[in-house]
C-alpha cells in the first residue's frame, strides 16, 4: 500500500499536490499526517520523516520499502506505477508541456509563494489587495499564471488545463486556493477555472478536512518546509 506523508492541509501546499491528484484519479494510499509543531531538529516533524529521508521534507511516498520525495518525483513515480491512471495526459506533446508548466510552478513564482502562502481557513481579500498595489513582482507571477492557464485552456477547450484532469490541475490546485483567499484580481475564464478545480470532490475532500484541522500553527514561511 502506497502511504503519503503530509503536513498540516491548512498550510501544506506542496503535500495538496499529489494528495489531490491520487485522490482524483483513484489510486489507493494511505494518508500519514505530519503535524508542522516546530521545524528544529528535535521537532517531532522533523524526527518522523528524517528516520524516512534524509531531507525531512513533506510530501513524502512511501512504497514498498522505497521513499520518493518532491512532487515532481512523486509524479513521475506514480506516472510509471500506474500509467493508466491519467497522471500525466496521453498525447506525447501534451505530457511534455504538463511537466514543462509543473516544473515551472515548481522553480518559480516566489512572489506568489511568500507573499501569499497557503491558508485555507482564511479570508486575506484586503491583504491581498495591499499585496497586489505594492508588489510589481506578486503582479507579474500571476499575470504569467493567467497566461499559461489562458493558452492550456483555449487549446484544449477545458474544463482542466488539458481537457481531461491530470497532474498539472493538480499541481496548480493550491494557486487556486492562493488566488481564491486572497482575492488576487483575474480574469472571468481564469475565475471560472479557479471555482471548476475548487469543485472538484478531491479538492473538497481536502478543504474540508483542512477546515475542521483541531488547531492552525503559525509560522513565517511554510514553503520552505516542503516541496
Amino acid at each position: 500500500m502506497l502511504q503519503l506523508y503530509i503536513g498540516n492541509k491548512n498550510y501544506s501546499s506542496w503535500s495538496m499536490r499529489p494528495w489531490v491528484a491520487m485522490r482524483q484519479l483513484g489510486i489507493e494510499f494511505e494518508e500519514v499526517p505530519v503535524r508542522f509543531d516546530s521545524f528544529s531538529p528535535d521537532s517531532q516533524f522533523k524526527q518522523t520523516l528524517s528516520a524516512l529521508t534524509p531531507v525531512g521534507k513533506v510530501p513524502l511516498l512511501v512504497h514498498d520499502g522505497l521513499a520518493v520525495w518532491d512532487t515532481l518525483a512523486i509524479a513521475e513515480y506514480l506516472h510509471e506505477q500506474f500509467p493508466s491512471a491519467g497522471i500525466w495526459p496521453t498525447p506525447f506533446a501534451d505530457r511534455a508541456r504538463a511537466r514543462s508548466l509543473c516544473a515551472e510552478m515548481h522553480s518559480g513564482f516566489g512572489a506568489l509563494r511568500s507573499l501569499c502562502p497557503m491558508n485555507i481557513e482564511a479570508s486575506l481579500q484586503a491583504v491581498g489587495a495591499r499585496l497586489w498595489a505594492e508588489n510589481d513582482s506578486l503582479r507579474n507571477d500571476v499575470a504569467r499564471i493567467v497566461q499559461m492557464w489562458t493558452t492550456q485552456l483555449q487549446t484544449h477547450g477545458g474544463p482542466m488545463l488539458f481537457g481531461n484532469f491530470s497532474m498539472a490541475d493538480a499541481y496548480f490546485a493550491p494557486v487556486c486556493m492562493r488566488l481564491h483567499t486572497y482575492g488576487l484580481p483575474v480574469p472571468p475564464a481564469i475565475t471560472s477555472y479557479i471555482e471548476r478545480v475548487r469543485a472538484l470532490p478531491a479538492v473538497q475532500q481536502w478543504v474540508q478536512a483542512a477546515l475542521t484541522e483541531a488547531d492552525f500553527v503559525a509560522f513565517d514561511e511554510p514553503y520552505r518546509t516542503h516541496r
